[in-house]
C-alpha cells in the first residue's frame, strides 16, 4: 500500500467528487500533517506555525458547517501508531460530519470557505481525507 499525502484532490478526484454521492450522511476522516512553518502561497510574511495557520482555517470552518449542515465530531492529536508502518505519522486526526456529500461540496464552494482556505494551504504539509458512510451491518452497536 502506497500512502500519499496531499493538498487538494487530484483530477480524477476532483470528478468522482462532482458526480452524485451518498444522499446520507458521510464523515470525512481527516489524517492532517502540518508544515513546521505556515507557508502562503500569496507571499505573505508570516511567523506562524503550521498548525497555527491551520487552526485560522478550522476556526472558521467550524463556524461555517453549521450553515451547511455538518458538525465537527472528533479532534484529536495522533500519539502513537499501534498497527503497521507508516514512514511519518500524521499530527492530528478530524472527523467531519456532513448531511450528503453535496453539502460539504457547497461548503468548499462557498466564498466563506475559499476565503479560509489560504490557511489550510499554508499550514498543510498534506493530509488524507478520507469519505465514510456509516455501516449497516454496526448501526445498532454504535450510538
Amino acid at each position: 500500500m502506497i500512502v500519499e499525502n496531499a493538498i487538494g484532490p487530484n483530477a480524477e478526484q476532483i470528478k468522482a467528487l462532482h458526480k452524485p454521492g451518498q444522499n446520507e450522511p458521510i464523515y470525512l476522516v481527516n489524517l492532517l500533517k502540518y508544515k513546521v512553518n505556515a507557508d502562503y502561497q500569496d507571499g505573505r510574511e508570516s511567523t506562524l506555525s503550521g498548525k497555527d495557520a491551520y487552526q485560522i482555517y478550522a476556526n472558521a470552518v467550524n463556524k461555517l458547517l453549521p450553515k451547511f449542515g455538518g458538525k465537527l465530531l472528533f479532534v484529536g492529536d495522533v500519539t502513537h501508531l499501534r498497527m503497521g508502518f507508516v514512514e511519518d505519522l500524521w499530527d492530528e486526526v478530524a472527523i467531519v460530519m456532513y448531511p450528503s456529500r453535496q453539502h460539504m461540496m457547497e461548503m468548499t464552494m462557498s466564498p466563506e470557505w475559499l476565503e479560509a482556505s489560504a490557511h489550510r494551504t499554508a499550514g498543510l504539509e498534506g493530509q488524507l481525507n478520507i469519505e465514510t458512510v456509516q455501516s449497516s451491518e454496526f448501526s445498532n452497536i454504535f450510538v
